[in-house]
């Protein structure tokens, strides 16, 4: 590749990371609706091929996703609502177990004060520091002055992701067309083989991570109702979907059951065995859903993932997140790429007269 075409390729990408930062706040609806086209765009190529018109089936399509989409929501919205308002419900009783149960466990294993540790002290001590109180009372004052505005944006996002979507699948072909022909031609076979590798490999991960989180949320949902937590199933289908991000949902689905399992009742039984369920599913996760379902063939790392998922919000924000694990998955392929022609290079091998 020559030094022209390189610096032209630098400034291309530096422009457009520069815009990406600018222009994250309007982006959202487009990254998102851009999402649900590419996974609904072999769908609507599948219908064409059993002769349904393009127009017709788009349409299909789109009226599918969203209402699977609605569907969700419409399930999974009420039951977390209905865990939260029983977990607030029970924060006197919270109190009383704190007061009875673990000041004295606290103050007999860790030699704290059991003086500090009531409630009325601890109250004593946050009034006490009245300043830091104020000040993050003022934070959040000026957070929630700007509220009005947050919402504004997600309302246009909500209605804008329908219309969005409509349009990225109706031309999806022929937007991928337009690109491969803005290619330089003597790049063109193998940037489009690169591009074809990174969806290769975003497809296997999104389809295989879409079935364990299915299967977790399954396994969560029937362990926890068969051990008798209250809002089990509720508890079990959040760490079910938050387990796209890794570990992401075992931390959440054990915080709120081992919460609501110490609010229910007072043994140490109905804790233990939380634990137990999740470490099922966890067992389950590590050697049997991720390597079947997701294998070794995708490449895309936990540790990878995690990465990517945070570097992407630091850098862009919500954007940032949106594009990680497509970022991920360029960024796998491109290393792959790399590594072949190194090991085929003089330098590898050997071959080159530097000493």
């Amino acid at each position: 590749m020559k030094l022209e075409t390189r610096l032209w390729t630098l400034a291309i990408v530096v422009a457009l990371a520069w815009l990406l930062h600018e222009l994250g706040p309007i982006l959202t609806p487009f990254i998102i609706s851009a999402l649900l086209a590419w996974l609904g765009d072999p769908l609507a190529d599948k219908l064409e091929e059993w002769r349904f018109p393009r127009a017709l089936a788009v349409l299909v399509v789109f009226v599918a996703t969203f209402v699977v989409l609605g569907l969700l929501l419409l399930l999974i919205v009420p039951m977390v609502g209905r865990e939260f308002q029983a977990l607030t419900a029970r924060a006197p009783q919270f109190l009383t177990w704190y007061q009875n149960t673990a000041t004295p466990w606290l103050s007999l294993h860790l030699h704290v004060d059991p003086e500090r540790l009531r409630i009325g002290n601890l109250s004593s001590a946050l009034t006490g520091n009245s300043d830091s109180v104020g000040q993050v009372l003022s934070t959040t004052v000026s957070t929630v002055s700007h509220s009005g505005r947050i919402l504004f944006t997600a309302v246009i996002t909500v209605l804008l992701v329908p219309v969005i979507t409509f349009y990225w699948l109706r031309d999806w072909d022929i937007f991928k067309a337009r690109i491969a022909s803005l290619l330089p031609r003597d790049h063109a076979a193998a940037v489009t083989g690169l591009a074809h590798d990174c969806e290769t490999v975003l497809a296997a991960f999104f389809r295989g991570q879409l079935l364990v989180m299915i299967s977790l949320a399954i396994i969560y949902s029937i362990g926890l109702s068969v051990i008798g937590l209250e809002g089990g199933l509720a508890i079990g289908i959040v760490a079910g979907l938050l387990s796209f991000v890794p570990y992401l949902g075992i931390i959440t689905g054990l915080i709120l059951a081992l919460a609501s399992a110490v609010l229910q009742t007072g043994d140490a039984w109905l804790p233990l065995w939380v634990l137990v369920v999740f470490a099922i599913g966890q067992g389950m996760e590590s050697f049997v859903l991720t390597p079947r379902l997701v294998g070794g063939r995708v490449g895309l790392h936990p540790v990878l993932v995690i990465f990517a998922i945070l570097a992407g919000g630091e850098l862009f924000g919500f954007v940032g997140v949106l594009l990680a694990l497509p970022a991920a998955a360029a960024g796998t392929v491109f290393a792959r790429h790399a590594h072949a022609r190194y090991v085929q290079s003089d330098m590898y091998r050997g071959d080159g007269s530097s000493p």
